[in-house]
């Protein structure tokens, strides 16, 4: 029993003793993952460095401990370092390349330039009496010269002119900030570009050639600009660390809005409030407008710049029916003419380059008329000389049924104006392709010759038996 007794204490004691020695534990000891560190703002939020320490310590006083970590030149004393109130329990501190690039830059670090820097790590014991634990080391970094981090496209091939307050703005890659993009329409012309709205310096322009940028920070300077000698839909990538630039022409149209611009127009030439045509969502190249046009001339700008400095498409003075591209600031003005106020379809084909311009026509068809339901050869209604918008038509009606198509298109796809189903005096606009069939019916006993009188403006019609 005395032995057992022994051994317990020895073996107690032992484990009290190693106890002691744990919490007595080692000095701090700061490390750093890597002693010479080439920041790139290509990678910013990248991780450069990380300072790990170890738990250092408490000299036995079971108190926690609390890290602070600063850094500062390698020249420096720590008089005005940066810090870093870390608190307990944690072991580790990293930067990207970005916070450590502002960093060493804010204590004096020259770009492009390797500089050295030390650490230290400082593990404050809560108890009172217990010097604090210092470990330091020593790195080298060489940081970067940051480049702006906005870029906007300006020039005469840009919807913004060479306006500055609008130019336009490029976006910047999340993978690398150094990196930025455009997707967009393009005019032929000039192009350069600025890192700060309505500022043209600094800007960067063409180098050496079509494929590289030099950055340019004062009028002194040589202002070469690329230029776009197509319009059309480009992807534009450039990156201001590597000073490269590469532009490519997309398939696709080279404007995504056309407009009406001329005293035939609604809102004359007023370019400020051009009349916007509608682009056809299956065919790129492909802009309607369906409206009323007066008598007078207009041309199709691609854009509403009050300045006139703008391309336009204008008519081809050999042939009406085709487009040509004006180039802004050419002297050119070649406009089509409306010799009679009417409602309109007018449809632009800028890959085709070509223009039809159909006013509105009206014609009845059905079992009620003479042609039945032949669409290739329905009955056209008399336009009305001075409001478009009144149609008449005087003949014979038997027993049947009739519609107001707007062509003879023979495949029926065509919009036609049909009865309203609630109040035969009026009338609707069907839409081609749906699937409604609202008619007209003369009756048996109603069969004769009639005056009929559509409005197309108000959807009414007056059915007059003669």
């Amino acid at each position: 029993m005395l032995t057992i007794f022994f051994m317990s204490l020895v073996l107690s004691s032992c484990e009290k003793e190693k106890e002691y020695e744990i919490g007595m534990g080692k000095p701090i000891v700061l490390s750093v993952s890597g002693t010479d560190v080439a920041l790139s703002q290509k990678k910013v939020s990248n991780s450069a460095i990380s300072f790990t320490w170890t738990t250092g310590t408490n000299m036995g006083t079971e108190s926690s401990i609390s890290y602070t970590l600063e850094i500062d030149k390698g020249s420096g004393n720590f008089s005005a370092p940066a810090s870093f109130k870390i608190g307990k329990s944690v072991y580790e501190k990293k930067f990207t390349h970005g916070e450590l690039n502002t960093l060493l830059l804010q204590l004096g670090a020259t770009a492009n330039s390797a500089s050295a820097f030390k650490a230290r790590v400082l593990a404050d014991v809560t108890a009172e009496g217990v010097e604090t634990g210092m470990s330091e080391i020593t790195f080298n970094v060489t940081p970067y010269d940051p480049v702006s981090s906005t870029l906007y496209l300006l020039g005469s091939a840009t919807s913004a002119g060479w306006d500055a307050a609008n130019a336009i703005a490029m976006t910047a890659s999340s993978d690398d900030p150094t990196t930025f993009t455009y997707k967009g329409s393009m005019f032929a012309g000039e192009l350069k570009f600025i890192t700060t709205k309505g500022q043209l310096l600094p800007s960067y322009q063409m180098g050496g050639n079509n494929s590289t940028l030099i950055y340019r920070t004062d009028d002194t300077q040589a202002d070469n600009k690329f230029n776009i000698t197509e319009a059309g839909k480009y992807n534009i990538t450039l990156n201001l660390v590597d000073l490269t630039i590469k532009m490519e022409k997309q398939p696709g149209p080279a404007y995504e809005n056309l407009y009406m611009v001329g005293d035939a127009t609604p809102n004359g030439w007023d370019i400020g409030n051009a009349t916007q045509m509608v682009q056809d969502p299956d065919n790129l190249f492909k802009f309607t407008y369906k409206g009323v046009l007066k008598a007078g001339d207009f041309k199709l700008p691609v854009n509403r710049n009050t300045d006139w400095g703008q391309d336009m498409f204008m008519m081809d003075p050999t042939d009406s029916a085709k487009v040509y591209l004006h180039h802004g600031g050419d002297s050119d003005d070649s406009k089509w003419k409306i010799n009679k106020e009417n409602y309109y379809t007018v449809t632009v084909d800028i890959e085709k380059m070509t223009i039809n311009i159909e006013p509105l026509a009206l014609y009845m068809v059905g079992s009620a008329t003479s042609v039945d339901w032949d669409i290739t050869k329905a009955l056209e209604l008399t336009q009305d000389a001075t409001n478009w918008y009144i149609f008449t038509w005087e003949g014979a009606l038997k027993a049947g049924d009739f519609k107001f198509p707007v062509n003879r298109s023979s495949s029926w796809s065509q919009n036609m104006y049909m009865m309203d189903t609630n109040d035969a005096t009026k009338m609707y606009l069907h839409t081609g392709g749906a699937s409604d069939d609202s008619k007209w019916t003369i009756a048996e006993a109603d069969a004769g010759n009639y005056k009929i009188t559509v409005n197309v403006q108000d959807l009414t019609i007056d059915l007059k038996k003669q």
